[in-house]
């Protein structure tokens, strides 16, 4: 009974450790580096920020690489006064946007550069400027920005699509009408004055076409 309870702890653990810790971590010089997403699981749409932290890189004289060394160490003894000194370049596929960084008060060396990503995939943050006289130009990757929809209930909250539905309703039953009416205006020959009402009901449509056009372009 206590081996199966041990071996399922172990299944446990790495599962808790993943949730728990989505950063990446990295070493610039004497530093370590650390970002991640400040509100779990980062989804489309909403207001969020890239976490970013920075402390001493404490030498590991048995790992030898300084991203293995990084990894293996907890952010403490944080970096301050970094705001003006280094900014963050945010990019997806061909965009970016240049994001400034803001101090957290209670936390020395940990900093958040807000942003909404407005759309779901992999998003890399470049890094510039200098810790003290450390130059630093790093690229590195949040964890994936999931899209929206999946944790919305009962139904999406936009509701451009349906209302671009019934609108279009909407116009097909406006057009048979007046295609009804020319019909008849044909059949019995009437005068100009029909045909001038035709004409102002095509119009009419026209212009809701548009509005429906531009509404789903914003």
């Amino acid at each position: 009974m206590q081996l199966k309870l041990f071996m399922l702890f172990l299944l446990i653990i790495p599962g808790l450790s993943g949730i728990a810790y989505g950063h990446t971590v990295d070493a610039v010089g004497e530093y370590r580096v650390e970002i991640g997403w400040m509100n779990e699981p980062v989804v489309s749409g909403e207001t969020n920020a890239i976490e970013f932290y920075v402390s001493p890189l404490i030498p590991c004289s048995d790992i030898p690489e300084p991203l293995k060394c990084a990894e293996s160490q907890e952010f403490q003894n944080g970096i301050s006064d970094l705001r003006k000194t280094i900014k963050m370049k945010l990019i997806y596929k061909d965009e970016s946007i240049t994001l400034p960084l803001s101090p957290d008060h209670n936390i020395p060396g940990k900093y958040y550069a807000f942003v909404n990503p407005t759309v779901s995939g992999f998003y890399q943050a470049n890094i510039l400027g200098t810790i003290i006289e450390t130059p630093i130009s790093l690229s590195m990757h949040p964890p994936k920005v999931d899209e929206r929809a999946y944790i919305e209930f009962p139904e999406p909250a936009d509701i451009t699509v349906q209302q671009m539905i019934d609108g279009h309703t909407a116009l097909i039953e406006d057009l048979s009408e007046l295609k009804d009416s020319v019909s008849t205006l044909e059949e019995s020959k009437s005068n100009n004055i029909g045909y001038i009402g035709i004409g102002v009901g095509f119009i009419g449509i026209a212009i809701a076409i548009v509005a429906i056009i531009k509404s789903k372009k914003n």
